[in-house]
């Protein structure tokens, strides 16, 4: 099987990492390979955040960790404080975290509301192409990542917390580490339960 292909279907989701800070170097290769992502317009709408600070994670994950809270308690949902706590050190203890933004700065500027609405969604889906090649190029460097959605709910939160300019809009969250754990192959969808077959006269064996 070549190499990509495989390391596809071994990549994993890492949550927990070795005590061990993650080289420069190879957080830069990372991201030059999320650079080549494919992106509308080639664009390229992508702006990352890198940062290892103890005192900076903790105090981003903290402030996402209230806005969570306070999110819970709209649906009448109390958070107890070790599950608070946990919330907290999943950031906070990852040797590295990359905030992936997303900038419509060079994007098309179409004039009308609906236009202006598919350039948006042209500019997410380059990011989100940008942040696979990041986790597989992560895991081709033996590294361990997992993408976090959770700046999404609390952008205003996350720009606050790390002083982000007006121009760029956090998205996603991507903890980088050594990984401490072998977790198994999650369940997945079988090709029939996503693949039309048998339509528009395109079959597959």
């Amino acid at each position: 099987m070549p190499y990509t292909l495989d390391a596809i279907k071994k990549r994993r989701s890492i949550r927990k990492y070795q005590e061990k800070p993650v080289p420069h170097e190879l957080i830069q290769e990372i991201l030059q390979a999320a650079g080549w992502a494919p992106s509308a317009h080639n664009a390229q709408p992508w702006r990352f955040i890198v940062f290892a600070n103890p005192s900076v994670k903790r105090r981003l994950a903290e402030a996402m960790a209230k806005a969570w809270a306070a999110d819970m308690a709209k649906d009448g949902v109390s958070v107890e404080a070790e599950t608070f706590k946990l919330r907290v050190e999943r950031f906070a203890n990852a040797p590295a975290l990359v905030l992936a933004c997303l900038s419509m700065e060079e994007m098309a500027k179409p004039s009308d509301k609906e236009r202006q609405q598919c350039e948006r969604d042209l500019a997410m889906q380059s990011l989100a192409a940008a942040l696979q090649n990041l986790l597989l190029a992560a895991y081709a460097k033996g590294l361990g990542a997992c993408w976090f959605c959770a700046p999404a709910f609390c952008k205003e939160t996350v720009r606050e917390a790390l002083e982000i300019p007006s121009e760029v809009e956090p998205q996603a969250l991507i903890a980088l580490g050594f990984p401490a754990e072998e977790p198994p192959a999650p369940p997945k969808k079988q090709f029939g339960d996503y693949c039309f077959r048998d339509r528009w006269g395109c079959k597959f064996s």
